[in-house]
């Protein structure tokens, strides 16, 4: 019979996961403004605004996301994961407000300039410190409160979030843009402009609206976050075991939280032991896992994606066929959570990487072709949803799984670290990869995914059904 106060984990979850939430928004924000952002700053008098510029402007973001990442563990074992998701939540706000107007107290409103472009990325930098905080915090967080009967459901709920706030931020978009058009941009001796046949409006206003409306949802996540506690682990490494007990009883019932404080007492003095104790190779594992995850292209879609169903011809820009990939992505999110250990984690893997290489080789074949219309749209929500069942949560999940408990903390900060540095390449290129071949761009694509999948079946381990000290046991060998 279960002891645990189920009402209350939910309720403690549902607050920490829209943390989770505001990562998939702030990440997946950019696909509905990047146009009107191209064509705000094509207006720029003192410098030339290029297709590598643009790229870089749409993933700045994933700087600070490295950022976060890698001080995210030092935050959380000084200030607390509660704190420190405080401070992502305002992080959240500030960028949110600076990204909707740059040009607060230092720059004249409405006239684009190098250094108000500076100004705009350092504001996506800091919401991206709040993005890399969050992917680390979160999990930690849930974890460390959730009962273990239902720890790996709580868990992957962070995984739906991100997907959600995605799915939200598309909507949200669109409902922005509502009877609008984005700009349109014309490429003369090789030099971009804005054609005069363009509506204003978007490039004057829709951008900010769609960045500023951020703000509403990290003010949430930052009062809600006054109401949920600390976690009873954080509390027994800074000595608050009686703070700890008290959480844990009103969690698992009084008798229940004696055992679980025992153990977590005596799991807060495990030895730590140094990074490639086990050998480089499951250092590097992790590593490829990451690297893989972002290699494949995922985020190319994405970010871009209402501009990538706008260039396929299906009418309108490209925003309600990003909705529609948006719920189908919630849905295989879904399958993933329900068949990851049922099937196994290689399945799983495998099947995505070959489900997201037809997708791929779909798109760049559409293009060889000059195929217009739903095919194209077709293959990209493919690629999407074969990811959003596969390398999308499962990646994660290995993670958390793969390494020794000795070199966990480790061997995660610098597998995410990676992750974000790759999720920063892949985005910041894609632009004038697509500008100039998308067949070549997305046949890239597909080879990388082929690759993974050989990868996987050829190197990574199954750790369906077991333990983590399993895995001393597996490198040790």
């Amino acid at each position: 019979m279960r002891q645990y106060n189920l009402l209350y984990v939910f309720g403690i979850t549902l607050v920490a996961t829209i943390g989770g939430l505001l990562f998939g928004y702030d990440t997946a924000v950019v696909s509905g403004a990047e146009k009107g952002l191209e064509g705000f700053f094509l207006g720029a008098k003192d410098f030339q605004y290029t297709k590598i510029l643009h790229g870089i402007t749409s993933s700045s973001a994933l700087i600070g996301c490295v950022i976060g990442g890698v001080i995210s563990g030092f935050l959380a074992s000084e200030y607390g994961r509660r704190n420190s998701l405080r401070f992502a939540s305002v992080l959240f706000f500030l960028s949110a407000l600076g990204s909707y107007c740059p040009e607060f107290l230092f720059f004249p409103k409405g006239e684009p300039s190098w250094n108000l472009w500076i100004a705009f990325n350092l504001y996506r930098i800091l919401g991206g410190i709040g993005v890399g905080l969050a992917s680390a915090i979160v999990p930690m967080y849930i974890a460390e409160i959730a009962p273990s009967h239902i720890r790996g459901t709580l868990v992957s709920c962070n995984q739906f979030a991100i997907i959600f706030g995605m799915l939200v931020v598309y909507f949200v978009n669109y409902l922005i843009l509502g009877g609008h058009t984005n700009p349109i941009v014309i490429k003369s001796a090789g030099i971009l402009s804005v054609s005069g046949d363009s509506d204003p409006w978007t490039i004057e206003y829709g951008w900010r609206y769609m960045f500023g409306s951020e703000a509403y949802i990290a003010a949430i996540f930052g009062f809600l976050l006054f109401f949920v506690p600390k976690t009873p682990r954080y509390l027994v490494l800074i000595g608050q075991v009686t703070q700890a007990l008290s959480i844990l009883t009103k969690i698992n019932g009084t008798e229940k939280a004696k055992e679980i404080l025992f153990d977590i007492q005596n799991t807060s003095k495990e030895k730590t032991e140094k990074l490639f104790s086990y050998g480089i190779m499951v250092v590097i594992m992790g590593i490829l896992l990451s690297v893989f995850q972002q290699a494949i292209g995922i985020n190319a879609v994405l970010y871009y994606a209402p501009r990538i169903f706008g260039s396929a011809g299906v009418g309108g820009d490209g925003m309600i066929q990003t909705v529609v990939m948006g719920i189908v992505n919630i849905v295989f999110t879904v399958i993933a959570i329900y068949t990851v250990d049922r099937l196994g984690r290689k399945p799983l893997l495998i099947i995505g990487s070959i489900g997201m290489a037809i997708g791929a080789f779909g798109i760049a074949m559409c293009d060889h072709f000059s195929f217009k219309g739903y095919i194209p749209v077709l293959a990209v929500i493919v690629y999407a949803a074969f990811f959003m069942m596969s390398w999308g949560p499962i990646c994660w999940v290995l993670i958390s799984e793969i390494f020794p408990n000795t070199i966990r903390g480790k061997a995660v900060a610098m597998a995410v670290a990676f992750q974000w540095i790759f999720n920063y390449i892949v985005s910041s290129t894609f632009p004038p990869l697509y500008d100039f071949s998308p067949m070549i761009s997305y046949g890239l694509y597909g080879v990388i995914c082929v690759l993974a999948g050989i990868f996987v079946w050829k190197w990574v381990p199954e750790t369906k059904g077991k333990t983590l000290e399993d895995m001393n046991k597996l490198w040790g060998k």
